[in-house]
């Protein structure tokens, strides 16, 4: 028997394992069935293409807990190790990272992904152990097997083992149990087919416990979709999504070459009730060559498609990834940019060859998936291109392109009006000439339409124009009646007494009907989106507006004459308070004197009756 000492900084990792700084300690049974998993497939691998003599018939992992002498031991008959390779790959950590690494474990206590390369994964075990025992043989060699251990306290001994068979075991001595500290009796058989179950489910090999095998050994994602059923599929999908109802669409993706990987992806078919709450959990699980990384990783998939469940399973990233590598790693973002890419095209599949389906997918996700638009410019177009809206056109939303194809002969611009809801998109007084001109105008009613128009230049070509900013140059109906004398002293009379409330007074192009709107200047942010910046508390100064009147309404033209026969009329000044405020609540805005409007509204009725 011979007494080594651990490298020095594998002794320094040893002292953070020891001291138990990872909030969860059941991750080390699934660093150990990975080692394990790895031994496997090297044998598999040597015998198909070294021609390795060894037998791989039945490829398997054993578990074996004894409570009386608190043990828990995991067994594989993998590849096997030789004394020198267990000096090498357990008695230092130069193969697995050294220096940089501590760093990361010391500054990130609560991360125990980081912890999983072949050797620091092994060093885990020191968490839940007293002591840990290896007994190995390597696969193909003669000659006797090795045996290593130690206590984790600095040193460990090696030996000669004849009668090790091949593969390796590892027995962990197990701490007393300490529920406080998150140390569970991990003898306890419920409590270990609780973490195979979820870590180690899709292990590919066989993880038996007695008579039972503990792993399903169902990687869905690896498999044919013809050799899959439906009800497997929905099976899996309530098992990640811990949602009842069955998923709308399934997308499956396969990558080969420099970089492999497997996806298995799910469009819901309803909203979760915390789609817009921020502490809702949401990404995608992370497995690493059929071993369960991390849950919830929002580096796979972006946030305005939270909504999308499943499972990527990369072969080439290391079992140590953390969450800030993975938001540096170059893998990871190019799968992150191919799923968005195979989302969205799925979707434009569903809009394109069932409509009932997408119908169902923008009801529930449309307004998610707008949010796109803001942060996302290399898929700007895609989310376009999918997008559907209500529309005067008619009750079904249309797309952009259907909206672009029914365009008047000379219209260069996509109109549109945000509101609260439909039906006040549609009686404002901002539609009237586009309606009865017969101009199609989209009714953008999500919080989140305010924000997206203002991002986005155009589509195809086609720029976004509020019908409710900026002047309008409508073609004038040939059978409307020019205004008759000039409105120029009205307007200049007006914007003096409402100077508080309008930036300017001007004639309306797109009033047919209503007396007086209320337009935002071209550069100008709306009041709706004004509102929204208030509520989360960005204070700034109130952008006023510009008052439009509709100079063939006889309120107007009666105005205008009063004006000029009695500018010193004292009702005149009121008039004008009650022409804005009924501007302001056509368009659903709030008045800022309510008591002081109804009082106007009142006495002027009085004197009418």
């Amino acid at each position: 028997m011979e007494t080594l000492e651990f490298q020095a900084e594998a002794r320094q990792l040893l002292q953070l394992m020891v001291h138990s700084i990872y909030s969860n300690k059941d991750i080390f049974l699934r660093e150990l069935i990975s080692n394990a998993s790895d031994a496997l497939d090297k044998l598999r691998l040597a015998t198909l293409q070294d021609g390795l003599e060894a037998d791989a018939s039945d490829l398997h992992i054993e578990l074996e807990a004894d409570p009386e002498a608190r043990t828990l031991t995991v067994r594989d008959n993998g590849i096997g190790m030789t004394r020198e390779e267990v000096v090498e790959l357990i008695g230092t950590i130069a193969k697995s990272g050294t220096a940089e690494l501590l760093t990361k474990l010391k500054e990130a206590k609560e991360s125990p992904e980081l912890i999983g390369q072949f050797g620091v994964g092994f060093y885990s075990t020191f968490m839940v152990a007293e002591k840990v025992e290896l007994l190995t043989r390597k696969a193909g060699t003669e000659g006797h097997g090795t045996r290593w251990e130690s206590t984790g306290e600095g040193t460990f001994t090696i030996d000669d083992a004849p009668d090790a068979p091949v593969g390796t075991t590892v027995t962990v001595h197990l701490r007393p149990k300490d529920e406080e500290d998150a140390l569970y009796d991990y003898t306890d058989t419920p409590k270990i087919r609780e973490i195979v179950k979820k870590y180690s489910d899709f292990i590919s090999f066989p993880i038996r416990m007695g008579e039972d095998t503990l792993n399903s050994m169902k990687a869905l994602w690896a498999r044919p979709r013809s050799e899959v059923s439906d009800e497997e599929y929905h099976e899996f999908y309530r098992h990640i999504s811990h949602d009842w109802s069955e998923p709308l669409e399934i997308i499956n993706m396969r990558a080969e070459g420099t970089f492999e990987y497997e996806a298995l992806l799910f469009l819901p078919s309803r909203a979760p009730h915390d789609l817009f709450q921020r502490d809702a959990r949401r990404g995608l699980q992370l497995y690493v060559k059929r071993v369960f990384i991390m849950d919830d990783s929002r580096e796979l998939i972006p946030d305005y498609l939270r909504f999308v469940k499943g499972v990527v399973d990369a072969a080439d990233l290391s079992l140590n990834i953390s969450r800030e590598i993975l938001q540096q790693d170059r893998h990871i973002q190019m799968i992150r940019r191919r799923l968005v890419k195979k989302v969205l095209s799925t979707v434009k599949d569903l809009m394109n060859n069932n409509p009932e389906k997408y119908a169902t997918f923008w009801r529930e996700f449309g307004r998610a998936v707008k949010e796109g638009l803001l942060n996302d410019s290399d898929n700007q177009k895609a989310i376009l291109d999918i997008a559907t809206f209500a529309s005067t056109a008619g009750s079904e939303p249309t797309t952009l392109a259907a909206y672009i194809e029914r365009m008047k002969e000379g219209q260069d611009e996509i109109y549109y009006l945000t509101g609260d809801s439909r039906a006040q998109v549609e009686n404002s007084p901002h539609m009237e000439a586009f309606q009865a001109q017969g101009y199609e105008v989209l009714i953008l009613t999500d919080p989140v339409d305010e924000i997206w128009v203002e991002a986005v230049p155009d589509y195809d070509g086609k720029k976004f124009q509020s019908v409710a900013r900026g002047s309008v140059d409508l073609p004038k109906d040939k059978e409307e009646p020019e205004p008759e004398g000039d409105f120029a002293p009205l307007l200049t009379y007006l914007k003096e007494q409402l100077t508080e409330q309008v930036k300017d007074v001007r004639l309306s192009h797109r009033l047919t009907t209503s007396a007086a709107c209320l337009v935002s200047d071209t550069d100008d942010i709306t009041p709706a989106l004004e509102k929204m910046y208030r509520a989360m508390g960005q204070e700034g100064p109130r952008v006023k507006r510009i008052l439009e009147l509709n100079p063939n309404h006889p309120l107007v033209g009666g105005l205008r004459t009063a004006h000029e026969e009695r500018a010193d009329d004292s009702a005149l000044p009121e008039t004008a308070e009650l022409l804005y405020g009924t501007a302001l609540l056509a368009e659903g805005g709030d008045l800022e004197d309510p008591a002081r409007f109804a009082k106007l509204l009142a006495d002027r009725l009085a004197r009418t009756v």
